[in-house]
């Protein structure tokens, strides 16, 4: 699959612009992670994109998340991986990631989500979101109460990497789509 056909697909089943714009953010976190762990960045970058496929059709129902998506990349015949790696990445199926692209995905599109709100409460946007202010706005428990923080916590753990440069990493790659991403 190629990148064109992902967005054709992502726009086809996601009219939310916030969640295209959350595609989008993880599809730039997972390349980035993917030039690091020397993985394939298309398939990865591909993964990300289209990890919340399913969101729009089931978000009243969190056990589907990710089911539904499965059936439709598997009656496209997508790659196998990122078909799976989108399942997992759904912490309900309580399925444990195992390669380092279901990891990645699994623990640190969380982080995203932080990414984007401290970047929405600030007037500089993404410019003026460090990795501090992350770190800082990641002990408040009552800002940006949706975000799972333990995935956050576990991910330098599961993927050998330490947190500060998993930050960096995920601000990197969100920073270099900021206008995309109107952060």
């Amino acid at each position: 699959m190629t990148r064109n056909e992902a967005l054709n697909l992502l726009h086809k089943y996601i009219q939310n612009q916030n969640l295209i714009r959350h595609s989008l953010a993880v599809e730039a976190v997972m390349k980035k992670f993917a030039k690091k762990f020397n993985g394939d960045e298309s398939l990865w970058a591909i993964t990300g994109l289209l990890h919340d496929l399913d969101w729009e059709i089931t978000q009243s129902n969190p056990e589907q998340h990710t089911l539904v998506a499965e059936k439709i990349l598997n009656e496209l015949k997508v790659n196998q991986e990122i078909v799976k790696a989108i399942k997992i990445h759904n912490y309900v199926h309580k399925i444990p990631p195992q390669t380092l692209l279901e990891k990645t995905l699994y623990y640190v599109e969380e982080l995203t989500g932080l990414i984007t709100a401290c970047a929405l409460v600030n007037p500089q946007k993404l410019n003026g979101v460090s990795r501090e202010s992350v770190l800082k706005k990641m002990k408040e428990k009552s800002f940006a109460k949706g975000v799972n923080r333990e995935l956050i916590l576990k991910a330098p753990e599961e993927l050998g990497v330490d947190l500060n440069e998993i930050i960096d990493l995920t601000l990197l790659a969100m920073k270099e789509i900021k206008d995309e991403l109107g952060l």
